[in-house]
């Protein structure tokens, strides 16, 4: 497939692409109009909204229509009938039809005498082992954020609604936070004080962010609290993207409002 024309080709990419990793870009890539075609939507790693951003050229399947059919009704229905596929881009591990019965091999061989192409991707390494979707969750799930990151190609990231708090970063503590339920199905990362980045409007702005239950002042489900750099405003009821930038330290209780103040200067000081 050394043709120019080989990119020009309609193609179809399959596959999880729970979080469009690395190793996932380098499939969706492999064609100038590339339709991606999400087998099972799991968004663990990126959230549905911001994955429809990024990438409004996905069509998300319906599992529960697909999971059942054998391999040959796959390709046949949804490949060729349903997007007239002429070339298909997917990842080596993967699977589809029933019980996952099927494999890229399978398939490619299958559609070798229809004249539509399939562009098996291999394993793309970091740190001397494939990229996954699993090594990332446990990343983040161990704080290391930073490997997480470079894995995924970009910074984790997730969007929510300000909800209103108790108000004691601003009027008590000195360092007013904007407040956060994590999305739902979303990897949880580890509990604690991150270097974050936040972004209003077209702006970017400086801030750490803390991921937990606030052991000083509890909270009944795990809470993203934002303090934002250089900022002062009402952000209640809005939708507001954050980003993960570096694990900085665990949560931890604190025996006075003193003892906070001096923590937290020592955050922001660390990412200023």
């Amino acid at each position: 497939m050394n043709n120019l024309n080989d990119k020009k080709r309609k193609a179809v990419a399959l596959g999880d692409f729970d979080g469009m990793h690395l190793a996932h870009q380098t499939v969706i890539t492999g064609a100038e109009d590339v339709v991606i075609y999400c087998v099972n939507n799991r968004f663990s790693l990126l959230q549905k909204s911001i994955f429809e951003k990024r990438f409004p050229n996905t069509v998300f399947s319906n599992f529960d229509e697909i999971k059942n059919m054998s391999g040959e009704e796959f390709i046949e229905k949804v490949l060729l009938k349903k997007f007239s596929a002429e070339m298909i881009l997917c990842g080596f591990n993967f699977r589809f039809g029933k019980n996952a019965g099927w494999s890229a091999l399978d398939m490619r061989k299958y559609l070798e005498n229809k004249d539509v192409w399939v562009r098996i991707l291999e394993h793309l390494d970091f740190n001397g082992e494939p990229i996954s979707s699993t090594r990332i969750r446990t990343a983040l799930s161990n704080g290391e954020i930073e490997q997480a990151n470079k894995m995924l190609g970009y910074n984790f990231t997730f969007e929510s609604t300000v909800i209103e708090g108790d108000k004691r970063g601003g009027k008590i503590i000195g360092f007013p936070t904007i407040n956060q339920h994590l999305p739902d199905k979303l990897t949880i990362p580890k509990f604690g004080v991150y270097e974050s980045r936040c972004f209003i409007g077209d702006k970017e702005y400086k801030a750490f962010t803390n991921i937990g239950i606030r052991p000083t002042w509890q909270v009944d489900k795990p809470l993203s609290e934002t303090h934002i750099f250089d900022f002062n405003g009402n952000l209640y009821g809005k939708t507001i993207r954050i980003e993960l930038i570096r694990y900085l330290r665990e949560e931890k209780k604190f025996s006075s409002v003193e003892e906070l103040k001096k923590q937290l200067n020592y955050d922001k000081s660390s990412i200023i």
